[in-house]
């Protein structure tokens, strides 16, 4: 009598029974089921290599089935590789032809395959004390803040950085956020009297300004606030926590529904009373819409499950909040000075995996004598992924179109919607960049940029 082995069997490119990217369902953490699915992806994207241009991964898998001839046959080594190179970008998916998004039977969702496969090999072995780390940037971020000089002035000093690398796995070149002595949450208070949202204003929006803005980059909140205010908005600032992203990162799907559980609970109220949440980081914007209604789709708690759907309708990126006011004629155009010419616009992956369009170079063009040029490929930094010492060479040279892009504009002005993409030109290119609300927020002061705005003439 003969035996089939799993390579025996007629490999299924129809959704398997081991299908599932809800965390609250026990099929999710079945293995057997995983590998199913990852069996399944993998030969249907070996089919397609439609997206050998993206991560890592990709070439990876493409080149390790070539030389086994089978997806079944890869060793259990280099599926762990192909997960562990992708970095989230989520790029193919926004291209892949076989997704539900576009209707299609197969339902393939690479990124969320890649990111169940984490997690369940997390859950058996544990979480590495790095990830755990990283993935709860709020602790980072309270701890560095509070000791903020003499923690930058560690994160600058050689030895201090080969010792982090030995230690926690941080590279030793990676350029790494600065921790503010005064938090945007401190700031906004002190604006307020203690109140969490401003007296007046005909816009009701809350500001989600993320944890990176809060500990790392107040000012890029504060000219949130000002341009928010400038327009007319009434703007609240609830305590929230991070969006949950760094540890879905990390595989620890526990502390990802935490953070989604408590912000959607300390949303939930201002949805309710007319507020949209308007989300300074596209990678926090994507996960509240896209992945805290599955992530607390518990049928256990579907009063939870509903707020978070709830909070996710009301959910926009923070540059499309202001061209939804663009839109109903309330956005101000009265700007005093201009940085003209061309600005390099970055378009991170997270921002277009949305499918919101450009909303913050579709502003700054509003400013007199302005034209954006807009670089669309991953700068690969990617939350945490590029910090790690194992992938930040990997990540600058993912990065190299965006680099090459940007510098290829020849403007004197960098600008991109991701705060940490920021980061990476500015390590990969010397160039400080600026977030679209910092340009609107200068261009509305007459000493913002070196090239004034003259009103236009009244008409008699």
């Amino acid at each position: 009598m003969t035996h089939l082995t799993r390579h025996d069997a007629p490999l299924a490119v129809q959704p398997t029974d081991g299908l599932t990217y809800n965390p609250n369902q026990p099929l999710y953490w079945d293995e057997a089921a995983l590998q199913k699915e990852l069996d399944r992806s993998f030969e249907l994207c070996h089919s397609c290599r439609m997206c050998f241009k993206y991560c890592q991964s990709f070439p990876t898998l493409f080149a390790a089935v070539d030389r086994y001839g089978d997806v079944r046959a890869l060793p259990a080594a280099v599926t762990r590789q192909v997960v562990d190179e992708c970095c989230q970008c989520k790029l193919c998916y926004t291209q892949c032809p076989y997704t539900d998004k576009e209707g299609h039977e197969f339902r393939l969702d690479f990124p969320r395959l890649l990111q169940r496969a984490k997690a369940v090999w997390r859950r058996r072995e544990g979480i590495p004390w790095r990830d755990r780390l990283l993935a709860d940037p709020d602790r980072l971020g309270r701890m560095g803040c509070r000791t903020a000089a003499l923690t930058n002035w560690a994160n600058r000093l050689r030895p201090a950085r080969v010792v982090m690398e030995a230690v926690g796995g941080i590279h030793r070149d990676k350029l790494l956020p600065t921790f503010a002595a005064t938090t945007f949450a401190e700031h906004f208070r002190s604006l307020t009297g203690g109140a969490e949202e401003t007296p007046d204003g005909d816009h009701k929006v809350v500001l989600f300004a993320t944890c990176f803005v809060t500990y790392n980059n107040p000012g890029i909140g504060r000219a949130a606030l000002e341009v928010l205010r400038h327009n007319r908005c009434r703007v609240a600032c609830p305590q929230v926590s991070c969006c949950g992203m760094p540890a879905l990162d990390a595989g620890d799907v526990a502390l990802a529904q935490a953070k989604a559980r408590c912000n959607v609970r300390s949303l939930l109220p201002w949805v309710r009373q007319g507020y949209r949440i308007a989300v300074v980081n596209p990678t926090c914007s994507l996960m509240m819409r896209e992945e805290y209604p599955l992530l607390l789709d518990d049928p256990a708690d579907p009063e939870l499950a509903a707020a978070a759907s709830e909070v996710a309708q009301a959910v926009r990126d923070l540059s499309e909040y202001l061209w939804e006011l663009k839109q109903a004629g309330l956005f101000a155009e009265d700007f005093k000075s201009s940085p003209g010419g061309t600005l390099a616009y970055h378009a991170p992956c997270h921002l277009r995996m949305q499918n919101i369009g450009f909303r913050g170079r579709d502003l700054l063009r509003r400013i007199p004598a302005v034209k954006p040029r807009a670089v669309t490929e991953c700068c690969g930094h990617d939350g945490t992924w590029a910090m790690k010492k194992e992938y930040f060479p990997l990540a600058l040279r993912q990065g190299e179109k965006a680099f090459a892009g940007m510098r290829e504009a020849q403007a004197e002005v960098w600008v991109s919607d991701c705060p940490l993409a920021a980061i990476q030109f500015r390590q990969a290119c010397g160039v400080e960049v600026l977030h679209p609300v910092e340009v609107l927020a200068r261009a509305y002061r007459s000493d913002g940029f070196s090239t004034p705005v003259q009103p236009p003439e009244k008409t008699s």
